[in-house]
């Protein structure tokens, strides 16, 4: 099994250990967020934090603060996030980046591949630092 397929197994089994109340339950604002995940080339590795932006920045993510900043900026559009301008190698080492949850009550399912970490920072800023 590849090791994506094994952590979104792991991911779904965590989502199947939720009380069955809980899912009839409407989330609340502090529940909802973006859950933003970077893995390597041929998801050969993949870490991921959850980004809460309301009512305050919050969550595991170490630049919350900076990160939500940068989307409200980009008004929840991935593709418009402000560029962090930086010099990087032409080293091909992809990365794959993605966004899924919720922002301003808007469903948002995002995806994007660069040629190696250095062009996602570049591009992405804050974001997905963690």
């Amino acid at each position: 099994m590849r090791p994506f397929t094994v952590a979104v197994a792991a991911l779904i089994a965590l989502g199947a250990a939720v009380p069955a109340h809980a899912a009839d339950e409407a989330p609340t604002p502090r529940q909802r967020g973006l859950f933003l995940t970077v893995s390597g080339s041929e998801n050969t590795w993949m870490r991921g934090v959850l980004l809460r932006c309301r009512p305050e920045p919050t969550g595991p993510h170490p630049q919350a603060a900076e990160a939500c900043a940068a989307i409200a900026r980009a008004k929840g559009n991935f593709d418009k996030l402000a560029d962090d301008p930086r010099m990087c190698t032409k080293e091909f080492d992809p990365v794959t980046v993605t966004a899924s949850g919720t922002y301003r009550k808007r469903v948002i399912s995002w995806q994007k591949t660069y040629p190696n970490a250095c062009a996602m920072g570049a591009d992405t800023g804050h974001v997905f630092r963690f």
